[in-house]
């Protein structure tokens, strides 16, 4: 049996274990300003108890950044994210047994390792099935996964919640990833090369322009040589400062729809899901836009470059205004979910562009690994912005959308000028 287009099934299928990923790692972000005092914990100590358990999901998701990366490149993306998605799986649903802080942050922290596979697993498999000019159009159908998890994630958790409670909601979201493995082991059988459905003319299309097949004469380069090259500390730096920007508002935008604008549950579902509606969109528009000037005959790498440019000006823009009306946009909660969100569309805009680099700079035995390495500095970035966001919203969130548009020029500081020019 052949399959026509296999590489847009793989894809999908990655797109569509985004989303559940996002889903299992909102779950707490939506739920906990309406559980915490199930712990004893009061209002007043509320986002203090929240970053703490955070804290322990992303250290977890920066060791697993790196270690998963290295997983997909010593195993193969099939195996790498079926080991990724089996174990999210069943660390959220072991959510539902926590019967404390500390019990709540050793299961997130099992959730925030095997979680982080999904991101240099995609980069991977992309690498493998896409040829340059169309993997940012494939980054972009994985990174729109991650905002369709964002936007359908609110309301299912918030109806599941009212439905059958907070314990029930937790392991239902965690069959999800298992039903996710009958297609994925089904249709992705092997690499592009060797993989039994794919037609001879994809096979070609695939293998003859693609530059990062993995061959026997190309080193695979250990942590220490890599740290070695420009173009992987550019994209370390990038992610360190771009990152936080996207989990301040995964972590903190029901808390904050809570604190400013007095939501309940329900409003929470009812508003949650639109600034990550603008972000679909934009992780699509970016891969487009890349894309399109590839085939313009622009180089892939500037190309990018240009679309993390474009990203960067339309976050700044968004976050600018929402700083000068902050206080008047309690009168007006859509357009400040439109503001957000257009923040977030020019976050996707850029990132699936960033994400896409080491699989342009670097060679198919290396991409997994300097993914993961990317990965890692961008939880690092976001740990730090976890931490500050109890001590700088006290009184008020202008700091929270201050910082977030200061990291903004680092990171596109960092894509522009720190490259290897050979």
């Amino acid at each position: 049996m052949k399959i026509k287009g296999l590489r847009w099934y793989i894809i999908t299928l990655i797109a569509i274990a985004t989303v559940i990923n996002y889903i299992d790692r909102s779950a707490i972000n939506i739920l906990w300003p309406y559980i915490h005092e199930d712990f004893g914990i009061d209002a007043a100590d509320s986002k203090n108890a929240l970053a703490a358990i955070t804290t322990f999901f992303m250290i977890a998701y920066a060791i697993g950044q790196t270690a998963t990366g290295k997983m997909m490149d010593a195993i193969g993306t099939r195996l790498g994210m079926t080991i990724s998605i089996l174990g999210w799986s069943l660390s959220i649903a072991l959510h539902a047994f926590a019967r404390s802080i500390m019990s709540f942050s050793i299961f997130r922290l099992f959730l925030g390792f095997f979680e982080a596979g999904n991101w240099p697993g995609a980069t991977k498999s992309n690498a493998e099935w896409f040829p340059p000019r169309e993997r940012a159009i494939a980054q972009g159908i994985f990174g729109a996964g991650a905002s369709l998890g964002s936007v359908i994630s609110a309301p299912i958790i918030v109806l599941l919640y009212l439905a059958f409670g907070w314990k029930a909601t937790f392991v239902l979201i965690g069959f999800l990833g298992i039903i996710w493995l009958i297609p994925w082991l089904y249709f992705n059988r092997n690499v592009p090369e060797k993989h039994p459905f794919i037609t001879e003319e994809e096979k070609q299309h695939i293998v003859q322009v693609q530059d990062n097949i993995v061959s026997p004469t190309v080193e695979k380069l250990h942590w220490k040589a890599l740290l070695k090259i420009k173009n992987t500390w550019g994209i370390i730096l990038s992610r360190f400062f771009i990152d936080p920007v996207w989990w301040l508002f995964v972590t903190w935008l029901p808390t904050f729809l809570k604190e400013q604008f007095h939501f309940d549950i329900k409003q929470i579902g009812a508003f949650a899901w639109v600034p990550y509606l603008f972000a679909a969109l934009g992780s699509l528009s970016g891969g487009y836009y890349s894309s399109y000037r590839i085939r313009k005959n622009l180089p892939a790498v500037e190309a990018r470059k240009e679309a993390v440019t474009i990203g960067a000006v339309i976050m700044i823009i968004s976050l600018i205004i929402i700083l000068l009306r902050l206080d008047s946009l309690q009168e007006s909660p859509v357009f400040a979910m439109c503001l957000i969100g257009m923040t977030l569309f020019g976050f996707q805009f850029l990132i699936n562009n960033i994400q896409t680099l080491p699989s342009d700079y670097f060679n198919g035995k290396n991409v997994g690994t300097v993914s993961g390495m990317g990965g890692t500095a961008a939880v690092l970035g976001t740990l730090i912005t976890t931490w500050a966001v109890p001590i700088i919203t006290q009184t008020s969130y202008i700091s929270f959308f201050a910082l977030a548009a200061a990291l903004v020029p680092l990171s596109w500081i960092s894509i522009k000028y720190i490259y290897s020019k050979k």
